[in-house]
């Protein structure tokens, strides 16, 4: 396949999917071994006994025996006394067992973690100077993360990043075109096309056209949900299969990711979805030079590696 400039279903992003690329010769040295995996720092923050006098805003599970907790940030890039940088970050420790990551714990438990997003979302937005709240997590130093033990992010912030604010006005200029939401109409694309991942009654997984990240992937619902308030336990369920499957296979190419839900306080009206994004290439010259993102892997490609 020759190189193919794209475009984003709806924002004015374009992205360079250059197969040959990959074929590329390399003389740098590149470890084997998953930066995810290097050793921990003793004592773990996050571990139970760390947090036995730590306040935590969310405990699911009871007592000593607790599944997920979430806690405040202790080095907040935000804070709700700071007028200049006004907002909050919390810390969702994913389980209380510091050898365990996301993908190796049980899909109920998976779900039990988007329930946990649900609840602390739902509080958050009870503060009205809030506009913008940002799940993510960052697996391995390349992606972000400072610690082994697994857990995610809450960010949340009066200001609300420019580009959601574009993004929500091509939805509705699409919508007030067309008649329907993009995204639905993209699920109903992508669930008949060669990149469709997965599948089910309420979920859809697939690599997006306009892939930036190698192996990038979307999950979302099939129902029209503006923010993860909304999903449902068969929804919450699906969410969690398909993300403990995705993982495993990131992990079986020894990357860091990340993934993240976008939710805009005051549009109502936009789609839910989660992207997961691989961290397996480092943007070079022509990436921070021109802002044009170069892809060497297809995105029906990485869609087959992830359905294999």
């Amino acid at each position: 396949m020759r190189s193919e400039i794209r475009k984003d279903y709806i924002q004015d992003k374009y992205v360079i999917i250059a197969p040959r690329r990959g074929k590329r010769p390399h003389d740098i040295f590149q470890t084997k071994k998953p930066d995810s995996l290097r050793v921990p720092q003793k004592p773990c923050p996050f571990c139970p006994n760390q947090l036995k006098n730590v306040a935590a805003s969310l405990t699911i599970g009871g007592g000593k025996n607790w599944k997920i907790k979430v806690i405040p940030n202790i080095f907040p890039a935000v804070s709700l006394d700071n007028p200049k940088a006004y907002g909050m970050q919390e810390v969702v420790v994913e389980t209380p067992d510091p050898q365990e990551q996301l993908e190796q714990l049980p899909i109920k438990h998976i779900a039990l973690l988007l329930s946990a997003y649900q609840k602390r979302t739902r509080e958050i937005m009870k503060n009205k100077n809030i506009e913008y709240i940002l799940i993510f997590k960052n697996n391995g130093g390349k992606a972000g993360a400072s610690l082994q033990h697994a857990h995610s992010q809450i960010f949340a912030t009066k200001f609300l990043p420019p580009h959601l604010l574009n993004k929500s006005q091509k939805t509705q200029e699409y919508k007030l075109q067309h008649g329907t939401c993009v995204y639905c109409d993209v699920i109903k694309k992508e669930e008949r096309g060669p990149r469709l991942v997965y599948a089910d009654a309420h979920v859809v997984a697939f690599c997006p056209y306009a892939s930036i990240h190698n192996y990038e992937v979307w999950v979302m619902p099939r129902l029209h949900r503006d923010n993860i308030m909304l999903l449902n336990d068969k929804e919450k369920d699906s969410f969690a299969k398909i993300l403990k499957k995705i993982l495993h296979k990131i992990g079986d190419m020894g990357l860091p990711y990340n993934f993240y839900f976008h939710q805009v306080v005051h549009d109502e009206d936009q789609h839910l979805y989660m992207k997961i994004t691989p961290r397996g290439s480092v943007w070079a010259g022509v990436e921070i030079g021109s802002g044009l993102i170069i892809n060497p892997i297809e995105p029906s490609s990485a869609a087959k590696y992830y359905k294999s």
